[in-house]
């Protein structure tokens, strides 16, 4: 058994599958959580049979109850828990002026509202290793304007507050909450969205590769960061620079 353990939600593919590898290829045991069920047994088996300690668990994270039976589960079969990146997100492109409730409900739920579930389930596993890491997975979205994003970015720029507020509220029980904020990453949720929003060309002059950005998820994972907390950094080729 690996010493750390860590779950991803949203880990079935792209940045999520991406910072799994990393993390395992740290030293973590990651447990990856999704809906996509055959994605995520395919990328677990896959990790694994690359000798790295990944395995797979359902889990909708818009579920109260269902975070806290993953957690559950986890101490039971890793021990203990040391690391949640809340990974998992959807995107929709939708004008303010057309967009229905239920679109607009759905976005804050699986962004926003997820995170808030998973640091209450989290938290207390943490705790008892002693303290931990939370790695929350924001936007550039949450730091500049877009047609048709309006909610997604009222999405995202929850999280940012959230992560402040959880940094504040655990940081005596030695757990670090932090984000990121990457810009346009070349993952499959991206493969249709249109130009503009999240995407936009970079002063790099392209979109990021999933493996760009868990460098930072695994920085923030570790001791290496221990001095930060309530932190978002940004990791978008240049794209708030505009």
């Amino acid at each position: 058994m690996a010493e750390q353990v860590a779950l991803i939600t949203g880990g079935a593919r792209g940045q999520g599958a991406a910072h799994a590898e990393a993390l395992a290829r740290s030293g973590f045991s990651v447990v990856i959580a999704d809906v996509r069920d055959a994605d995520g047994e395919t990328t677990a088996a896959a990790l694994r049979a690359a000798g790295l300690p990944v395995r797979y668990v359902h889990l909708d994270v818009t579920d109260a109850d269902g975070w806290r039976a993953t957690i559950t589960e986890i101490e039971a079969e890793e021990g203990g828990l040391d690391v949640l990146v809340n990974n998992a997100g959807i995107i929709r492109v939708t004008r303010l002026s057309d967009i229905q409730l239920a679109e607009w409900d759905l976005l804050q739920r699986v962004n926003a509202t997820s995170v808030v579930l998973g640091i209450q389930a989290a938290a207390p596993a943490l705790i008892r290793r002693g303290g931990g890491s939370i790695v929350n997975v924001g936007s550039t979205a949450a730091h500049r304007g877009a047609e048709g994003y309006g909610a997604y970015s009222a999405s995202k720029a929850a999280v940012l507050a959230i992560t402040r507020a959880a940094a504040l509220e655990l940081a005596p029980n030695g757990i670090r909450v932090n984000s990121i904020s990457p810009g346009g990453v070349e993952t499959p949720m991206n493969d249709d969205e249109p130009p503009g929003g999240t995407s936009s060309a970079a002063p790099l002059g392209r979109r990021a590769q999933p493996e760009e950005i868990s460098p930072l998820v695994v920085y923030l994972a570790t001791s290496a960061s221990s001095y930060v907390t309530g932190a978002d950094i940004l990791i978008d080729g240049g794209v708030t620079v505009r």
